[in-house]
């Protein structure tokens, strides 16, 4: 259909041939895109004229507008329509039956709009008052009626929007802040909202507002595409949904792939946040000239005298690299940050005598100078970096290697230099296998970041453990690369093992170096899964580990490596509970690798309160229990308290320690995790042993000794605790029946299914039990269920070890058979399919 025959059908049947043609334009697969856009608007466009002229008397002096994204032609396929009436006043009457003519025919079509009736001065008053009103007045754009009135009204307010710009850009400014806090960073969301996410639609528009105060522009290159790309991605999720909706929902992203012709809904997410990139990058760039250029306005009185001595007072200043200064003093000050860059009015630029053609190591050295100062690093410096730049020989020298780590050392700086960089291709250019890390989601709700960004998190968070180490460079650059197998197929712990020894030598590490990095990076998840999955006073953990590890020395970095990986990740990723797990792990595998022997654990003799407990169990015949919040210090080793409200200030709290007695009998471990799930209390590790009692006491006792910690609220009473426990165990409470009540009772949520439970055996985990390890999706009673398993499948379980990520669970056992020796293989195997069947069910 041509646009001639739209504009005829649209005029010769009304509403309903607007609807059809509509319709039609919205399912040509044929026009998608900027085209597709364009032509709806003129439909739109067309149809309101109609409406517009259709009385029998035409009104003079009035004039139908269309603002916002509707003004810049930019109409997705459910976009409500941004219009203003404006008139002269001098016949209100029949303006308001204009509106009428206008406005319902919208609404009976089931389309959203945004109307307003206006003089041209309650027009410009609105403006004034409204910050939101005048943006959308910015983008004003004539549709049906006096020309000559919106031609008027358009040129009023960008004369308002300029002489007023140095006061409203201020406030446009923290109103651009204010929603980014709300709706956060659209470059890092795994379901973002494409308007209002900081880089999205809306910050694209700001953009536009901005350049149209004169005051300062955003750099182009690049800017258009990016606000295609994601309108684009609105129209098919417009499309794909049936809704008005901005927010691009997990369950939604491979439908509006496949619309888009996309292979996946990764490569979606990717090119949504490569466009959220360039316009975030673009927003600081624009933002940090905006704010030189009204410091300058406002030193500028001071000044005026001086200035008008100088010949060059009316021509704009250029800098030495190339970069015109908005409003700046002429021959800015320029102090020396290293050889070849220099602070010029709050940026680190380029001297006058640099020559990045004769010096390929001058970007790594502008960015840690840069970095080290606290300084942006220019947007023109790094253009011509990327234009002129000749690459860095194989292996870089030394002095190269040595910017590198000074940049990767420079703290919290280092992430916006780096953006900037990244910006204009210089990282993949010095760092080619950071192409496929770089925008790539991590759908894990645990991580906060793409992967390239959180490499950079690591490295920033590296930087303050420095100290730490005695390689200090190699803990920097295992933090950058640790990651780097994820953009490649299987196990990225393997994969980057292999791509870090190369890009190690190419920098120009020595081999014995690059094999550390290797190391690292090949075991960078070592210790955090072993100190929370495995029994650390089994002698083949311990040896496991060192026996990966090797030496000291590397030990020492991926401690510290670590802790600033899951630090980067996120809040869920890293607690005092953890950390003491690691520590006490790295500890115990030093004194292996300084020569200490590994011995066979032995019984641990009952402790005074413990025998307590179990003598009183015997008495009553029931189980007893004590709760005992544990804390670590800011420095020291752990203390114990009495369990109760924290202290403001106080440590932070590792967790609670759960002790329970009861008479040995069937059952105690499922009853156990199916009351504390009632109770809303999260396992961390488990051990169950059977006491030795006094001579002379009759009796057999099951000792449980559990660290717990509140879901969330306060901990329960162990009174209440223990008379669950006591129902449960005799039968009175059905714990299956209740947590399947409490399911029930909340409302479902459709969302992305999660991947069926795996189990397995973990092979010579153990010499001591066999390890069976449970990956399923977290819940609570899943520790309950799989209790049950365990207790029907007449095993004993030495101790449970237990580790949520997010909404993944990984939790390892330690069972034996009857005798307390490990399972046989087969019987092991079919213990794991067993339970990983009742799993799924």
């Amino acid at each position: 259909m041509t646009s001639t025959d739209t504009h005829d059908e649209t005029q010769d049947s009304g509403p309903s041939g607007y609807a059809a043609a509509r319709l039609r334009l919205l399912t040509e697969e044929a026009r998608s895109g900027p085209p597709r856009r364009a032509a709806l608007a003129r439909l739109t466009d067309d149809w309101l004229t109609a409406l517009f002229t259709a009385g029998t008397e035409q009104l003079r002096g009035a004039s139908l507008i269309a603002v916002g994204g509707y003004g810049r032609g930019e109409l997705s396929p459910r976009s409500d329509l941004d219009l203003l009436l404006l008139h002269d006043g001098s016949d209100p009457k029949a303006v308001a039956a204009l509106a009428d003519r206008l406005w319902y025919p919208v609404w009976d079509l089931g389309i959203a709009l945004d109307h307003s009736v206006r003089t041209p001065a309650e027009a410009r008053r609105t403006a004034g008052e409204d910050l939101k009103v005048q943006l959308g007045l910015l983008d004003a754009r004539h549709i049906a009626g006096d020309l000559g009135l919106t031609a008027a009204l358009r040129t009023t307010v960008l004369a308002d929007w300029r002489n007023q710009a140095p006061k409203r850009l201020p406030e446009l400014r923290e109103l651009c802040a204010e929603r980014a806090e709300r709706h956060g960073e659209l470059q890092y969301l795994l379901e973002p909202d494409l308007k209002e996410a900081r880089g999205g639609l809306r910050d694209a528009t700001v953009l536009r507002a901005v350049a149209a105060s004169w005051l300062a522009d955003a750099p182009r290159e690049g800017l258009a595409d990016a606000r295609r790309r994601l309108l684009d991605v609105r129209d098919a999720l417009h499309l794909t949904t049936g809704r008005a909706t901005d927010r691009l929902a997990l369950q939604e992203q491979d439908q509006v792939a496949a619309e888009l012709g996309l292979l996946d809904a990764d490569t979606l997410l990717r090119q949504v946040y490569e466009a959220a990139r360039g316009i975030a990058y673009a927003g600081d760039v624009t933002w940090r000239e905006v704010g030189r250029v009204l410091r300058s306005r406002a030193v500028r009185p001071r000044l005026r005298t001086l200035a008008r001595e100088r010949s060059g007072f009316l021509r704009r200043a250029v800098a030495g690299d190339g970069r015109a200064l908005g409003g700046g003093k002429p021959g800015a000050e320029r102090s020396p940050l290293a050889e070849g860059v220099v602070e010029q009015d709050g940026e680190a630029v380029l001297a006058r005598a640099a020559r990045p053609e004769r010096d390929p190591v001058l970007p790594l050295r502008a960015a840690a100078a840069a970095a080290q100062a606290g300084l942006p690093l220019s947007l023109h410096a790094v253009r011509r970096l990327a234009a002129t730049v000749r690459p860095l020989p194989t292996p870089w020298p030394a002095e190269a290697r040595e910017q590198l780590v000074t940049l990767l050392g420079s703290g919290r700086p280092t992430v916006d230099v780096w953006e900037a960089l990244e910006a204009e291709g210089l990282i993949t250019r010095l760092l080619p296998d950071w192409e496929r890390v770089r925008c790539r989601p991590q759908r894990n709700a645990v991580h906060l970041w793409t992967v390239d960004r959180h490499l950079i998190e690591t490295a920033v968070r590296a930087s303050a453990f420095t100290r730490r180490v005695h390689r200090p460079d190699l803990l920097l650059v295992a933090a950058l690369l640790h990651d780097i197998g994820k953009g490649w197929p299987g196990d990225h712990s393997v994969a980057g093992e292999t791509i870090v020894r190369d890009m190690a030598a190419r920098i120009g590490f020595d081999r014995a170096d690059a094999g550390v990095l290797a190391t690292l990076v090949r075991h960078h998840l070592l210790l955090v899964e072993t100190a929370t999955r495995r029994d650390l006073d089994d002698p083949a953990t311990v040896r496991a580990v060192a026996d990966a590890v090797g030496t000291q020395g590397t030990l020492e970095l991926l401690h510290a490596l670590t802790e600033a990986d899951a630090l980067a990740t996120g809040p869920a990723a890293w607690s005092s509970w953890r950390a003491s797990l690691v520590t006490d792990l790295v500890e115990r595998v030093s004194a292996v690798l300084a020569g200490d022997p590994l011995e066979e654990p032995e019984a641990t003799a009952a402790t005074a309160e413990q025998e307590r407990l179990a003598l009183e169990a015997i008495a009553t015949g029931g189980p007893v229990l004590s709760l005992r919040a544990q804390t670590a210090p800011p420095t020291g080793p752990q203390t114990e308290t009495p369990a109760g409200p924290e202290q403001a200030g106080g440590p932070e709290p590792l967790g609670v320690e759960l002790l329970i007695a009861v008479p040995d009998q069937a059952g105690v471990l499922p009853a156990v995790a199916g009351v504390l799930a009632l109770h809303r209390l999260t396992v961390r590790t488990a051990e169950l042993r059977t006491l030795d009692l006094p001579e002379g006491v009759e009796g057999s006792v099951l000792l449980l000794d559990w660290r717990v910690a509140a879901e969330y609220g306060s901990l329960p009473q162990a009174a209440r605790l223990r008379a669950d426990l006591v129902r449960a165990l005799d039968g009175t409470l059905n714990i299956a029946d209740r947590l399947a009540e409490r399911d029930a009772a909340y409302p479902r949520r459709r969302g992305v299914v999660p991947p069926p439970a795996r189990v397995a055996v973990a092979p010579a985990a153990s010499r001591l039990a066999t390890v069976i390890e449970v990956r399923a999706q977290d819940a609570p009673g899943l520790l309950f269920r799989i209790g049950r398993a365990l207790e029907d499948a007449e095993v004993r379980v030495r101790s449970a070890h237990v580790s949520t990520l997010g909404a993944n669970a990984v939790d390892a056992f330690y069972v034996t058979g009857p005798e307390g020796t490990p399972l046989p293989g087969e019987e092991a195997a079919a213990l794991a399919g067993k339970l990983e069947e009742t799993l799924r069910a």
